[in-house]
């Protein structure tokens, strides 16, 4: 894919997009064998060379619950994705991400990272916030 329009067209066969804006789709992604889903995000950035990138993005925990030592040791031991914070309803929040160069992103390359930040920033969660879906 090397537009964010073939993205979206892409979410929109698999997902309900919660948020559809021209560079920033949202949807749920529900976690497998569980009644438990968390809200992906998909942004369109661009490097400081100008270089496209897709950024695949979803919120874990509140930063308030966590200190950046904490944080910092997470991101450490991450195979997929990196934890960044942003804001979310004026919260800040951990969140997990990745990005990808366009080249790299086609369907299947696409689904496998989303299926991979969504588990393991359930994982990290359900760890964090023991008994909540905060996502």
């Amino acid at each position: 894919m090397e537009t964010f329009s073939e993205i979206r067209n892409h979410m929109l066969s698999l997902y309900e997009l919660q948020i559809d804006e021209p560079f920033i789709v949202s949807f749920e992604f529900d976690i497998e064998d569980s009644k438990r889903r968390q809200s992906m995000f998909l942004a369109e950035l661009k490097t400081n060379d100008g270089r496209r990138v897709l950024r695949v993005e979803t919120p874990v925990a509140p930063l308030a619950n966590l200190g950046a030592e904490k944080c910092l040791r997470i991101n450490l031991m991450q195979r997929v994705g990196y934890l960044a914070v942003g804001d979310l309803d004026g919260v800040p929040y951990i969140k997990m991400c990745e990005n990808l160069p366009y080249a790299f992103v086609g369907e299947q390359e696409l689904d496998y990272v989303i299926r991979r930040v969504a588990l393991a920033a359930d994982q990290m969660e359900q760890f964090l916030e023991p008994g909540g879906d905060v996502t």
